[in-house]
């Protein structure tokens, strides 16, 4: 199964097509997404094949590998360390939420470590040393 996944992924990879914007180089304001034409006269409407596909039914990937990272892995979204416990780590791969900390990013990815969970988005974490304060500092500033 693994293998036939891979093979679909790569297909994926390789139908990419590009949709473009009717008039998009006549007009320098215009931003490359694409929008159906709409217009009585357009030729791209009316599918003249110069200008330009539509994206119809059989562009989509494969309904077997839809929601599939490039790398293979399901993705799930993860916003605490428990929130690992739940994953397969041979089939999903976890991207830790943009609203999680440091301190707990650095939590999740020393569990998901342990766990041989694979990390989509990870950081490099500096670990935070706290200086040990002595007596002596502390009567000082009293």
């Amino acid at each position: 199964m693994a293998s036939e996944i891979k093979k679909l992924i790569r297909a994926r990879a390789v139908k990419k097509a590009k949709f473009s914007r009717q008039c998009l180089c006549a007009k320098v304001k215009l931003v490359d997404t694409w929008r159906r034409p709409r217009g009585l006269h357009s030729k791209q409407r009316k599918d003249f094949r110069a200008k330009g596909a539509h994206p119809e039914a059989g562009f989509g990937s494969p309904v077997a590998i839809r929601g599939f990272h490039p790398s293979g892995y399901r993705e799930v979204l993860v916003f605490r360390p428990i929130d690992l416990e739940e994953i397969d780590a041979a089939t999903t791969a976890a991207r830790i939420g943009a609203a999680v900390g440091r301190q707990k990013r650095a939590a999740i990815q020393t569990k998901a470590a342990a766990l041989g969970i694979k990390i989509l988005n990870p950081k490099e974490i500096m670990a935070v040393v706290a200086v040990p304060v002595t007596e002596e500092e502390v009567k000082s500033d009293e």
